[in-house]
């Protein structure tokens, strides 16, 4: 099995982003080619490094990246909250 990961130029990169299959948003740290096969055969894929708000990074497949909206979303917004 191939060891070789290539970091591949993206048009998002170092912008905010939001992943569309979790919904998650972030900065797109990097998008590397690589091998995520566990087997013999090689699977290569596009994964796209997020790093969200906490600072922590998380990984999708780059064609689920997206640019993100001006504001980050909330789970509830102040114009949703009702006053008791």
């Amino acid at each position: 099995m191939s060891e070789c990961y290539e970091y591949v130029p993206h048009r998002l990169l170092h912008q905010r982003v939001r992943d569309i299959a979790s919904g998650a948003e972030g900065v797109l740290m990097a998008v590397i080619n690589e091998n995520v096969s566990d087997t013999g055969i090689e699977r290569w894929l596009e994964l796209a490094y997020i790093r969200g708000a906490s600072g922590r990074e998380f990984t999708t497949a780059a064609t689920n990246v997206e640019p993100a909206p001006d504001h980050p979303r909330t789970a509830v917004s102040r114009r949703d909250q009702r006053s008791a």
